[in-house]
């Protein structure tokens, strides 16, 4: 390459502009100046809204509530909100009230909403009762025990029991085996799973279905084709059907022997 063209070519090229260090002052100045603008413009905005919800956090006058209150009755919410209604309309926090209320017996589930100027709205489900546990305990639709001693309970209701802490999978088999039972014209009305994990089921007409522990829907399922057919009619006079048989199932009639129609599987 020719060193000489190549410095012909570069010496007419204008070196970078270097600030004077005197004049980067007003610079820096001005950012400065936009970023003081910034921060007060935020404070500004800050500031106004604290004053806004200050103005706003009135004291709450008004509780107002809706819900089928049958089992819940307004004075038992009312005492659950006391002590959260100590705070001001805006600075009340509703999820702490929310959760306050839904531990009030039979509650199921709460929702609370702010209404301007100064109260507050409570809206209120009550828990289904889907059947009892033990002696006085009560399931919801969920299977969960959500009352474990209740002063009323509901002759209707089918009873459930089982091991603690087996409340959500008993209450899981009687509801999937519930609606097959009923379209076979049987009704469940206990259910009960021991300690050694059998099953056991007692129909509204009296008689106990024996189910075990193993193979338990199949068996169920064998129970409502064939062994429901042959007890239908004599109902009355039959106080269980086993159906741990591997082959079949016996029938326990009342003041009677019970055949055995073949091997029990436990």
């Amino acid at each position: 390459m020719n060193v000489q063209k190549l410095f012909r070519r570069n010496r007419f090229k204008k070196p970078a502009k270097v600030e004077p260090r005197g004049r980067r002052w007003p610079l820096v100045l001005r950012e400065w100046r936009s970023y003081a603008r910034r921060t007060a413009l935020l404070a500004l905005i800050v500031g106004a809204l604290a004053a806004l919800t200050w103005a706003l956090d009135r004291p709450i006058r008004v509780i107002s509530m809706d819900g089928a209150f049958q089992r819940v009755s307004p004075g038992q919410i009312e005492k659950a909100i006391a002590p959260y209604t100590q705070a001001g309309f805006m600075s009340a926090d509703l999820d702490r009230i929310q959760r306050a209320v839904e531990r009030v017996p039979w509650v199921d589930h709460a929702r609370v909403q702010r209404r301007f100027p100064n109260s507050l709205h409570v809206t209120v489900a009550e828990e289904t009762a889907a059947a009892r546990w033990g002696a006085s305990g009560l399931l919801n639709t969920r299977g969960e025990l959500f009352v474990r001693e209740a002063t009323h309970v509901p002759a209707e209701l089918p009873r459930l029991s089982g091991p603690e802490g087996s409340q959500s999978q008993v209450a899981q088999r009687y509801l999937s085996a519930q609606g097959r039972m009923l379209e076979a014209g049987m009704r469940i009305a206990a259910l009960r799973l021991d300690e050694r994990g059998a099953w056991e089921m007692d129909l509204d007409s009296g008689v106990t279905v024996r189910l075990g522990r193993r193979d338990v829907d199949a068996r169920l399922d064998r129970f409502i084709r064939t062994a429901s057919q042959v007890i239908s009619h004599r109902l009355n006079d039959i106080t269980y059907v086993d159906m741990r048989y591997s082959n079949g199932f016996a029938i326990g009639w009342r003041g009677a022997q019970t055949p055995a129609v073949g091997p029990t599987d436990g």
